[in-house]
């Protein structure tokens, strides 16, 4: 089979490798379309959150279709079109085990969710990261139409939390440099889009001086982190989402005192897949716009490059033919 395989520091290589067997307590999936994040970009260059070694094969944002299952497996059969969690116990699947982006993988039934009619496999590619988005507002207290929301940086998890904000009935406010991304936003329900040096009079005045309710950090830069106590009106609640290690900016940490503030920090998207399945199929969203780039498993390399590099990329997948295609 192909595969994606990063061989060693900074060096990503398309690989023929065996197709992997399973276990009588395992699932082999055929990969249809994994999605490439920046913490793929960070695995490449060496930075991880949790230990991991090379070689290792990414992808942790995909769908796929189980081709066979263990014969103590009851939950699923061949032909099911399934999801995956990645943080797996003390593992993370794509990260410290290999992942999605081969031909075949092996998965556990436990990790895997079938995925809705309703939702493409593109869409089932877009799950894991707008679970995290998902998990976030969950923990933050959630949202509805009584809320005022800014959301930090208009990245994919950002712009995911742009869906889910506008689909829970909250105004939703983007403040983002970039204008391909503001588009975005706009484009995924955002109902007003600023730049960063607008922000806190844009606000001011779209709150009549209160504030947003909520504030939803995604961009994980220091600077942007610190601004988040900032801009939340008194009493709100500010959502750490975007993910720094090791960076740092100064904040006046008394205002969390002074506008009593509630601060929550999440990483990942533990408990909340079936849930988060259920509101996508329900909701009507549509993440689809957020693929502004496709590439076949021969060419994954340039998925890589391009979601790293090309400034109108928001996400890049790789893309599989069926079993039976």
């Amino acid at each position: 089979m192909r595969a994606l395989q990063y061989t060693a520091r900074g060096v990503a290589e398309v690989v023929d490798l065996p197709t992997p067997e399973i276990g009588a307590d395992q699932v082999l999936v055929a990969a249809r379309s994994v999605g490439v994040c920046h913490s793929d970009i960070d695995l490449l260059e060496g930075r991880y959150i949790i230990p991991f070694s090379y070689p290792l094969i990414p992808g942790h944002e995909w769908s796929g279709e189980v081709v066979a299952v263990g014969d103590d497996v009851s939950s699923l059969n061949p032909g099911d079109r399934v999801v995956g969690e990645c943080v797996i116990g003390e593992d993370h699947f794509g990260f410290s085990i290999s992942g999605a982006a081969a031909e075949r993988f092996v998965a556990r039934p436990e990790w895997l969710h079938r995925l809705p009619d309703e939702l493409s496999f593109t869409m089932g590619a877009l799950v894991e990261p707008f679970s995290v988005a998902y998990y976030a507002i969950v923990r933050a207290g959630g949202l509805d139409a009584s809320d005022t929301v800014a959301v930090l940086g208009a990245g994919p998890i950002g712009l995911a939390v742009v869906a889910a904000a506008r689909a829970m009935g909250a105004q939703v406010v983007v403040v983002e440099p970039a204008e391909d991304r503001r588009e975005a936003a706009r484009r995924l329900g955002a109902h007003h889009t600023v730049l960063p040096e607008e922000a806190a009079d844009a606000l001011a005045e779209l709150t009549q001086g209160s504030g947003p309710t909520v504030v939803l950090e995604a961009s994980g830069r220091p600077a942007v982190m610190a601004a988040a106590l900032e801009l939340a009106g008194f009493g709100g609640r500010v959502a750490y989402i975007g993910i720094d290690v090791g960076g740092d900016a100064p904040a006046r940490l008394g205002l969390i005192q002074s506008k009593e503030l509630r601060l929550t920090g999440t990483i990942g998207s533990p408990g909340v897949w079936p849930q988060t399945l259920r509101f996508l199929a329900g909701s009507g969203i549509d993440l689809t716009p957020l693929v502004t780039g496709r590439f076949g498993i021969e060419d994954a390399t340039g998925a890589i490059e391009a979601a790293h590099h090309a400034r109108d990329t928001i996400k890049a997948h790789i893309e599989f033919a069926g079993p039976g295609d």
